[in-house]
């Protein structure tokens, strides 16, 4: 049954269908412009943007078209033939430090945006989101001001010598797309090292949430960064400001973080033009749990892969395998876990889950909800919608939810779902472990749960993956690659892994 396939709703490939309901007290919602050659711009028609938690409308999103694309690509290229480009590594590196601290500064301005755009609780917001947005600008000026190139030195006949070394200098105008499940993560983690390496950029957010993007526009300029090196348009995929992005000739690149789908939409657009490009795409995450793992250890680990950021992450575990002689501890545990998890308004210290980050992706996940039992799953716990009362029936909330029953052949192990979710399935060898955890299109990331180190790292090292933990999960060293295999993307970033992209190498040869 691995072809059968599951009923979804509207993606951010395409026009969602927002919904519009009453701002708070009937006041009309702010709007969001496009940000163009340092200034804030009037664009196209306007989309509600709605809070995940209750339904209501944030604010209204003006949609940029193709003439304002235009412009802000021509922006960003003369910012590079401008002042930007005049600027030394040191000056550059200096202002994104500036960037940093102000984002610091205005650090709860950003938690309340990237909260209330996707309605996860604010202490994850402060504890992961706004903290790894300071952390980006500052690891990547670190990188940037100490990056070496290569030299050579050539012994010729007759006694001579020829120096061969290299020039890094910047890609150019990249287009930087992201998604909506970290947004402001996502985006510092591409901008930061754009800027750092002397690049401008383009930004499309995603439509559900254009916030905090828009708002690091404004803490760019309080830095003193050039106009133009920074560009911000809103709109949707096909038809909008997304194709018009990809598709321009003045893009030297582009940066993607979100579907396999969109990615290898994006790769066709730009062949013609040979164009390079980045891809951090999706996951189908395995986690294998060996019976010497410390179970006390695994379950704390396994439920925040499972079920963090409402499963919203690339990197989230959707699939659970489990040595037999201790399945149904693991089975009973998590169980236990996922009961234990708070859905709530994102301001109650007591929540842990916050809502999916639209009704058109609920109907998405809910479809594979469906599809698991049709397919023979045993739903453990969760499975639907629950209700919850206090005026957030109107958000797009959904059960964390576990199976037993399903095996490798089936849809819901084989096709990304993102939602807080999981099947667990037992195995009795190390070799057939890795053979379920490799069993898959795509290839991002892997967990081992094992008290055994010389296991811990033959398995590792055995995942057809670009992220292999052991014993823990999401620790992230800014400086080590970061990327995946598959249907999971092309390129690594992260650290001097980054700078391989951002910018390109020119061999100056002297004879000497």
């Amino acid at each position: 049954m691995a072809s059968a396939t599951v009923p979804v709703g509207p993606t951010t490939a395409g026009r969602a269908a927002p919904r519009s309901t009453a701002g708070a007290g009937g006041a009309d919602p702010p709007v969001l412009r496009a940000f163009v050659a340092g200034c804030p711009v009037d664009a196209g028609p306007s989309w509600d943007n709605v809070d995940p938690v209750d339904g209501s409308v944030r604010s209204r999103v003006q949609e940029s078209g193709k003439d304002l694309v235009d412009r802000a690509v021509l922006a960003a290229r003369a910012a590079l033939d401008g002042p930007w480009g005049a600027l030394s590594v040191a000056q550059r590196t200096g202002l994104m430090r500036k960037v940093a601290d102000r984002i610091e500064a205005r650090f709860e301005e950003f938690v309340l945006a990237e909260s209330g755009d996707t309605g996860k609780p604010l202490a994850q917001a402060r504890e992961l989101d706004v903290a790894r947005a300071v952390a980006n600008f500052r690891a990547f000026a670190d990188t940037v001001a100490a990056a070496g190139a290569p030299s050579y030195l050539t012994d010729l006949a007759g006694g001579k010598q020829a120096l061969n070394y290299a020039v890094r200098k910047p890609l150019g105008v990249v287009a930087v797309i992201v998604p909506w499940n970290l947004p402001l993560l996502l985006l510092t983690w591409k901008v930061a090292p754009a800027l750092a390496c002397g690049n401008a950029v383009v930004v499309k957010p995603s439509e559900w949430t254009p916030t905090t993007a828009t708002l690091l526009a404004e803490v760019l300029a309080e830095a003193g960064v050039p106009d133009g090196v920074y560009n911000v348009v809103h709109g949707f995929g096909p038809g909008s400001a997304g194709q018009f992005l990809t598709e321009h000739p003045g893009v030297d690149g582009v940066t993607f973080t979100g579907s396999s789908a969109t990615g290898s939409a994006i790769m066709r657009t730009v062949a013609p033009r040979v164009r390079p490009v980045s891809f951090e795409l999706g996951g189908k995450n395995a986690a294998v749990v060996f019976a010497d793992a410390d179970l006390e250890l695994t379950l704390a680990g396994l439920t925040r892969s499972v079920f963090a950021n409402t499963g919203q992450v690339c990197l989230c575990t959707e699939r659970v395998y489990v040595e037999r002689p201790v399945f149904d501890d693991v089975v009973a545990g998590l169980v236990k876990q996922a009961e234990a998890l708070r859905l709530g308004r994102p301001d109650d210290p007591a929540t842990t889950t916050g809502p999916l980050i639209s009704t058109e992706h609920r109907e998405r996940v809910l479809g594979y909800y469906r599809l698991a039992e049709e397919q023979g799953a045993r739903v453990l716990v969760g499975g639907g919608v629950p209700a919850l009362g206090d005026g957030l029936d109107g958000g797009s909330w959904i059960s964390p939810t576990l199976w037993t029953g399903l095996t490798n052949a089936d849809a819901p192990l084989r096709q990304e779902i993102f939602g807080p979710c999981a099947a667990i399935v037992p195995f009795d060898t190390e070799d057939e472990a890795v053979r379920l955890a490799n069993d898959t299109d795509y290839g991002l990331a892997s967990v081992v749960w094992t008290t055994n180190l010389s296991r811990g790292h033959r398995v590792a090292q055995r995942m057809r993956v670009g992220l292999s933990w052991v014993n823990t999960w999401f620790l992230r060293d800014l400086r080590s690659p970061f990327g995946g295999v598959g249907l999971s993307g092309i390129g690594r970033e992260g650290g001097e892994h980054s700078l391989d992209f951002y910018t390109e190498l020119t061999n100056v040869c002297v004879a000497l």
